[in-house]
């Protein structure tokens, strides 16, 4: 943190000043947030000189030009800090988190999506003029070099991990086919390299604002338009894929003509690349260190290669036959038709076993009652259950059942607000005691009434069943 106090303190003329420190992306940069009289600015803190320097310049360089990024304030004498204009902290990713959730993106989200690639085509051609690529880091170009360097980090990095067994010749065979295919485009533009929803900012005045371009390096334009539009948690519809897709075309021919038929069929195999790519990068990140950002993306991945690989690639016979074997390996299922969370909340007998999981995806929380006083030992309840309303008063007359309910109830709201976000449908909670009749059943009850009343207005992404098996009851809470 010192590092940037003296440059902050040199820009601003101020010594009374608070730091915050900012979430990390997928690098090694550290970002905070440094709020002043003045105020406000974001100091940043690389490892690399040498991409600190490249995204210097490009800032430098497309701002210029008129392009929407990020003012630079200040740098430092070694290059390692600098400061930069705030641009808030809601990301495009942030904007439309709502439709993503639901798989529904509402019109207000769609235009904001389609803003963002309708912007994308100034970058790549106007902001390729005047550009001196040498500047790039780690490399300039888009070449032989860089392609094989992803696909390899797909293979060392996802596909080996997996355990899948595979020909290391015939699956050279395919990288080298794909990357010639890949090399036929024209690659004289600027490749943004890593353009996605959480790489544009969207401030208060609504202005989307571009950051993290210091990856990028000349190169063909569809790897970037595959990027953002084949976002592997964006869930964007095949039908908003193709409006997106059109958007970008439409703005394209402002800058070049384009054969529609010849780029869109040129479009699939660099959404393929890419997707290859981001494995890659999620095996390393998540299998290897354990991020979790990186291992909940990666069922998201598989959704896309199993859309894109329904009109086989005939040209890479071992790439496509590992594809299809590992998509049911990381896949999580099909998402019902409607896109809502289902929460099962089961009462159950430990007698009977725990609850089996219909959905396979593997259950959720089990809670055992059976640490709680039990009114089935009592001969006036033991004909009763957790519904009947002596059982309920007797089970209340205990501390301890309150701090339950309201532990297993905190428990399942984090849970359940996670789930909404990662677009997952199925989510069972179990409350297990010895008979599966007053304690499980009472507090299965109370949790479908905490929840039932919490997402009460979202009945659109949520519904909620309870089962108390042992008594064969079941209904439809929410």
């Amino acid at each position: 943190m010192e590092r940037f106090k003296s440059l902050f303190e040199r820009y601003s003329g101020s010594s009374e000043y608070d730091i915050c420190p900012l979430p990390s992306s997928g690098g090694n940069r550290q970002y905070f947030r440094i709020t002043w009289s003045g105020g406000s600015c974001i100091a940043a803190i690389g490892t690399s000189q040498e991409e600190n320097a490249a995204f210097l310049y490009m800032a430098r360089h497309f701002g210029r030009l008129g392009l929407p990024v990020p003012g630079i304030l200040a740098v430092s004498d070694d290059g390692m800090t600098y400061l930069q204009e705030d641009l808030g902290s809601t990301t495009l990713f942030d904007a439309v988190a709502a439709g993503r959730r639901s798989g529904e993106y509402s019109g207000d989200e769609r235009r904001l999506l389609r803003r963002a690639v309708e912007t994308l085509p100034a970058f790549q051609y106007a902001g390729a003029s005047g550009m001196d690529f040498s500047k790039c880091f780690p490399v300039q170009y888009f070449d032989r070099t860089s392609i094989m360097f992803d696909l390899n980090y797909f293979k060392y990095c996802f596909l080996k991990p997996s355990g899948v067994e595979f020909c290391e010749t015939d699956l050279e065979e395919d990288f080298n086919r794909l990357c010639d295919r890949l090399l036929m485009c024209d690659s004289g533009h600027f490749m943004y390299r890593d353009f996605q929803s959480r790489n544009i900012m969207v401030p208060e005045n609504g202005e989307l604002r571009f950051i993290d371009f210091q990856g990028g390096r000349m190169g063909p334009v569809h790897y970037d338009l595959a990027s953002f539009i084949w976002q592997a948690r964006a869930r964007y519809s095949p039908e908003l894929k193709q409006e997106l897709t059109e958007a970008y075309l439409e703005a394209q021919s402002h800058f070049e003509a384009v054969n529609r038929r010849n780029f869109l069929s040129e479009l699939r195999h660099f959404i393929l690349f890419r997707t290859l790519q981001v494995l890659g990068a999620y095996g390393f990140r998540g299998l290897y260190e354990r991020r979790p950002h990186f291992l909940e993306s990666i069922p998201y991945a598989m959704d896309n290669l199993r859309e894109l690989l329904s009109a086989p690639f005939d040209e890479y016979p071992c790439l496509c036959r590992l594809l299809g074997q590992l998509i049911p390996l990381y896949s999580h299922r099909e998402p019902r038709k409607d896109g809502r969370l289902l929460v099962r909340i089961f009462s159950f007998s430990y007698k009977n076993g725990i609850p089996e999981d219909s959905s396979g995806n593997g259950g959720g929380y089990v809670f055992d009652c059976r640490g709680l006083p039990n009114p089935g030992r009592l001969p006036e309840y033991r004909s009763l259950t957790g519904l009947d309303v002596p059982v309920i008063e007797y089970l209340q007359g205990y501390s301890e059942t309150g701090d339950f309910a309201r532990d297993t109830a905190a428990l399942a709201d984090r849970h359940i607000d996670n789930y909404l976000e990662r677009g997952f449908t199925d989510l069972m909670f179990c409350f297990g005691c010895t008979g599966g009749r007053h304690r499980s059943v009472y507090f299965a009850e109370r949790l479908a009434e905490h929840l039932a009343g919490r997402y009460a207005n979202r009945s659109d992404s949520i519904q909620i069943r309870l089962v108390h098996r042992e008594q064969n009851l079941e209904r439809q809470v929410l």
